[in-house]
């Protein structure tokens, strides 16, 4: 490559020569073990790109796999691990011997995955020319893409490319020293055993547990160590840090992982094999590499704003040993602190505790005339002990402040302020810890602030979709809890609801929506409001959930939902529960006994049209505690729900039911959730003051209207009323005249007295509720019974039941 450098110097760029002079002197070394990854890296420092990657053909001949990779997590760019080989995709193409270019809008044209970053990206394949073929992946996400110059420096690194990543050891092979082989599915692991020696293990000890020696390593490099030996975080190529173990005495011990991620084809476990060093004395007190890594680590998995900045804190003030640091998103000209450390405010200048007064302060960026400067430049700015800086930035390094604008895209994310109190010489170290950890902050930031908007659109749809309160109660007290789950931003298809029915009865009903999505979030809203509508349209509970799994099923939706209902009569003590595919109630008894209801079951909603919906009943005494959850509540990945239920009864019986909301909170605070839920508590007291009731079933025969005022007056004396009944028997009369006159069918009349309120109520077979004429003539033998009724009564109006309606008015009495 040199004399091929040598005699076209005069038609090349200084950036192409500088390539293939790079290029020349990894090619001198060709059994290097990190030949390939420093050969793509070339495609970052030449062309720009933000991401190279190595695809060759697996071992079935099938798919191109990613064999090496450098810069960015493939996630973050859209880019899987393995592509079809017959397939169409760009990879795909250049293994065929075409180079592809395409841009942001090629890339969405093509996209038809989840994967898809919403970054602007510019994508290049280009083949390689070995024995086995393969492609040279690169990404940019600078706005213009690969130019002319970037393309020629790629073409080198695809010809420098001249064979596929050096064989790994065979699984049962003798493994080379240092060397180790991780089965991804099980976490077995094999290790030579001078890896054993590093991690102060004797071989006839070790039991093969990956487990083992993660917990050997300090705690604060666990996560970044996890990031690369568990599945769910894996991405080929990027496979080397530094972690420190435990010794028995003295400080830990630094090591070195290298490794690479094989596929193991078809029915084969993935593997994760490498190499682990000692890297204590290859060490300095601040190694970019490491701290960058465990950095990007962090980030990876950092999900909100607040996030972003706990994991730039924990990476820069030890190594860098600061006296404080703020990160500050930019918004607009506005610059809003997220993470102030240390938090007391007295740590911090005068100036921002007088003037920014907002948890979390935020100024114009024009208050700072230096700070606008540097983030104009977009580049890291350090100003050392003594600088001639506005108050406050002066008073955050006194001894020397560092600037930090934090670059996403074609945009200024926000800014971190480092400084220090003591007069402090930033090395060389230093400032390539400060320059790489401002590029992966920013982009962390920018996805971090696009989740808490939609978190927050989440979480405010989330609440208008449930009850905004809780009705009170007759003889009883509820509290309600919903939490969303700690994992993802979409929205969760659990609900609660308590809803009042005539007769002194409650509803109470909690549910959960297959699936977490905004499909599932509109469902949960659909099945509560039906719910409540068959509820108080006065239908027993087996129909009301009957009524609801049919629609359900009628909205031709993949989804379906589990529910329970209970039914409770505040005035007899009584219950009925009705469950569709859901946890049963738990209830905690006066005595402080707990029991898991036996409630009989049915399928879950949106199932089956036809089926049974059985009715169990549930007895309840004054002090009695119903307890309705969802899974989210009491099933985890460590144990099966039953136990979960088991542990969730427990928990009910250890609990105080005096004060419903700590209790509440309590059962909510000691689940490890990773879905949502939804918690339902109601504290039975019984009322106060029982109802007297009775009813009558009006027959139609000639004398039925004389028989109902007969009635009622026998029922009044009873009760000791006796005075002023006249308007009662009216009303009485009026009412059953219209019901059988106007309808078919069954009329029923009821009468209540709760202290000195008389409620009459006729109930009939039709809907339809009667109107009030607006007039009427002389000549008109009918209309007036309701005019007389709303005369006479202190109150009136129509409820639905169960197959028609009840028309009722209510009067004040002496007894």
């Amino acid at each position: 490559m040199a004399n091929v450098v040598g005699e076209g110097a005069a038609g090349r760029s200084t950036r192409t020569l500088r390539a293939e002079g790079a290029l020349s002197a990894i090619a001198a070394d060709p059994q290097a073990p990190d030949r390939l990854r420093r050969v793509l890296e070339q495609a970052l420092v030449f062309a720009g790109a933000a991401f190279a990657g190595f695809y060759t053909l697996g071992e079935d001949g099938e798919l191109l796999c990613l064999a090496e990779a450098a810069g960015l997590p493939r996630t973050l760019c859209g880019v899987r691990d393995c592509y079809s080989a017959a397939g169409h995709t760009p990879v795909a193409e250049a293994h065929r011997g075409r180079a592809v270019w395409l841009g942001p809008r090629d890339l969405a044209a093509q996209s038809q995955s989840r994967r898809t970053p919403r970054r602007e990206f510019h994508l290049a394949a280009l083949p390689v020319r070995h024995d086995g073929g393969g492609c040279l992946l690169a990404v940019s996400e600078r706005p213009g893409g690969f130019d002319d110059g970037d393309r020629a420096c790629l073409g080198l690194v695809a010809d420098a490319v001249a064979f596929p990543a050096p064989p790994v050891t065979a699984e049962g092979a003798d493994l080379p020293p240092g060397g180790f082989s991780l089965a991804m599915d099980t976490g077995r692991v094999r290790v030579h055993d001078d890896v054993l020696e590093l991690f102060g293990l004797d071989p006839d000890d070790f039991d093969g547990r990956v487990e083992t020696l993660l917990g050997l390593t300090v705690p604060e490099d666990l996560p970044s160590l996890m990031s690369v030996v568990e599945a769910d975080h894996m991405t080929i190529g990027d496979r080397e840090l530094e972690f420190r173990v435990l010794q028995p005495d003295g400080p830990p011990r630094w090591l070195r992982l290298r490794g690479r991620l094989e596929h193991g084809g078809e029915g084969r476990p993935a593997r994760l094999v490498g190499t682990v060093t000692d890297a204590s004395k290859l060490r300095a007190d601040v190694t970019d590499v490491a701290r960058v890594q465990r950095l990007a680590a962090a980030l990876s998995t950092a999900v909100t704003v607040r996030d972003v900045g706990k994991a730039v804190v924990a990476a820069l003030r030890r190594p860098l040993r600061a006296d404080r640091i703020a990160l500050a998103e930019l918004e607009s000209d506005r610059l809003v602190v997220t993470v102030l450390d240390p938090p007391e405010p007295e740590a911090w200048p005068e100036v921002w505790r007088s003037e920014w007064r907002t948890e979390w302060p935020d100024a114009p960026v024009r208050t700072m005339p230096t700070l606008a400067a540097a983030l104009r430049e977009g580049r890291p700015t350090i100003w050392p002990a003594g600088s001639p800086l506005e108050p406050a930035l002066a008073e955050v390094g006194p001894g020397g402040l560092a600037v930090l604008p934090l670059p996403a895209g074609n945009r200024m994310a926000g800014a971190c302020l480092v400084g220090w109190d003591a007069p402090h010489d930033i090395g060389a170290d230093e400032r390539t810890l400060l320059t790489a950890a401002a590029n992966l902050a920013g982009q962390a930031l920018m996805r971090a602030r696009a989740f808490d908007a939609e978190h927050e659109l989440v979480g405010m749809l989330q609440r208008q979709l449930l009850p905004r309160r809780l009705p009170r109660l007759p003889g009883a007290v509820a509290v309600a809890r919903y939490l969303p789950s700690t994992a993802g931003l979409e929205l969760g298809g659990d609900w609660y609801d308590v809803i009042p029915l005539p007769d002194n009865h409650v509803a109470l009903v909690i549910g959960d929506v297959q699936g977490h999505s905004a499909g599932a979030a509109t469902l949960m809203g659909q099945m509560r409001t039906a719910l409540r509508a068959y509820a108080v349209e006065g239908h027993p509970p087996d129909v009301v959930v009957s009524h609801a799994n049919r629609l359900l099923v009628d909205l031709e939706t993949d989804l379906f939902a589990t529910c329970c209902y209970v039914d409770v009569d505040m005035e007899a003590g009584s219950a009925w529960c009705v469950r569709a595919g859901h946890l049963p109630p738990v209830l905690r008894h006066p005595d402080g006994r707990t029991e898991i209801a036996e409630a009989e079951g049915g399928p879950p909603l949106g199932v089956v049209r036809q089926c049974d919906f059985p009715m169990s009943p549930l007895r309840l005494q004054p002090g009695t505690l119903v307890a309705l959850t969802t899974d989210g509540l009491v099933e985890s990945p460590d144990s099966d729900i039953d136990a979960g239920m088991e542990r969730f009864a427990r928990q009910v019986g250890a609990s105080d039911p005096a004060d419903l909301g700590p209790v509440a909170d309590a059962l909510l605070g000691k689940a490890l959730r990773s879905d949502d839920v939804a918690l339902l508590l109601m504290r039975y007291d019984g009322m106060d003051t029982r109802p007297l009731r009775e009813s009558w079933t009006v027959w139609r025969v000639p004398q039925a209207v004389g028989h109902a005022r007969r009635f009622t007056r026998r029922t009044l004396r009873s009760w000791g009323v006796t005075e002023e009944i006249d308007a009662p028997l009216l009303a009485v009369s009026e009412l059953v005249t219209n019901a059988l006159v106007h309808t078919d069918g069954k009329v029923r009349l009821d009468l209540t007295l709760i202290g000195d309120r008389l409620r009459i109520a006729v109930a009939d077979s039709s809907p339809r509720s009667p109107v009030k004429p607006t007039s009427i003539g002389w000549e008109a033998t009918g209309g007036r019974g309701i005019l007389l009724v709303e005369a006479v009564s202190a109150a009136w109006g129509t409820l639905p039941v169960s197959g028609g309606k009840q028309v009722w008015a209510e009067f004040t009495v002496r007894h």
